[in-house]
């Protein structure tokens, strides 16, 4: 197992030179790498609150985007009654689907979807998503918390049903400082990232599969704070995203601080290194036409 924090932001240099160097190369293709982002970089899959099939609210069984599934709200407790999901821009991270417990004993707020290439996320492949999570305590007693499975599907785990080949979570009742911990193939680490952290401005989550077996995750929270970046095992296939809200009564779609916000969820194809050496090697080449 090995994870490492990187800072939020690295500062850039512009570097100009009248020669095609191997150096120059290296910079280019440093450059490209860091400028390239997810968005339109070859989307597999792409859905997003902000898409007009969600402007009169979030229902199950609905889907704006492509690659995804249908959201099902399966295993979502039905006691006490009441409005467990809905669309919300009260958050940091803006339009976001939101999902909402409204007790303090029963209230999972449960939400998923299917990936539906064929065998699921691929070796090679990135899945992206920007989430605001719960940030207030109920104290160490309370089981209350959050979090985020990557699974097999074919459903939303039910209350209790941890099985994933992923989990990032955040629980009162594990960790009175709202600690995060994450459960691979390896067993459960502890970043040292916090809900209140990655709930503040929101956060991103990118998880590249590198084989059938090894995986990296990096969380970046949006808020300055530094990135976690862990590499790991896990027992796949994944073709199941499962977010679920236990225990944090919410107030209403505005409450943010007991809400679960999620933004966006997409899906790409790692940039090869010859597609960035071509990407490099293309901007060298306009750059020396127009000297």
């Amino acid at each position: 197992m090995r994870s490492h924090f990187t800072p939020a932001s690295v500062g850039k240099k512009t570097v100009r030179s009248h020669f095609i160097n191997g150096a120059a190369i290296a910079c280019a293709v440093t450059g490209a790498t860091a400028l390239m982002p997810n968005t339109g970089a070859g989307q597999i899959a792409y859905d997003a609150a902000i898409n007009p099939t969600y402007a009169g609210g979030w229902s199950a069984g609905q889907n704006g985007g492509y690659g995804f599934g249908a959201w099902s709200f399966n295993n979502t407790d039905a006691n006490p009654a009441g409005t467990y999901q809905g669309i919300s821009s009260a958050g940091s991270i803006g339009t976001a689907w939101t999902l909402m417990s409204l007790s303090t004993s029963t209230g999972l707020a449960n939400a998923g979807r299917s990936i539906t290439e064929a065998g699921g996320l691929q070796p090679g492949q990135t899945f992206e998503t920007v989430i605001q999570n719960p940030t207030t305590s109920a104290g160490y007693y309370t089981y209350r918390g959050w979090d985020l499975l990557f699974t097999g599907g074919p459903d939303n785990n039910a209350p209790g049903v941890n099985t994933s080949a992923l989990r990032a979570q955040v629980f009162d009742y594990y960790n009175a400082s709202l600690g995060w911990a994450i459960t691979d193939g390896s067993g459960t680490t502890h970043p040292g990232l916090t809900g209140p952290s990655t709930g503040a401005a929101g956060a991103r989550i990118d998880l590249t599969l590198n084989s059938a077996t090894a995986y990296s995750l990096t969380v970046t929270p949006l808020n300055g704070d530094p990135a976690y970046t862990q590499s790991g095992t896990y027992s796949g296939p994944i073709d199941y995203v499962n977010f679920r809200s236990y225990n944090a009564v919410s107030g209403g779609l505005n409450d943010v601080a007991n809400n679960y916000g999620i933004s966006y969820m997409e899906i790409v194809p790692e940039p090869t290194t010859f597609a960035l050496v071509g990407t490099a090697m293309g901007g060298l080449l306009f750059f020396r036409r127009r000297k």
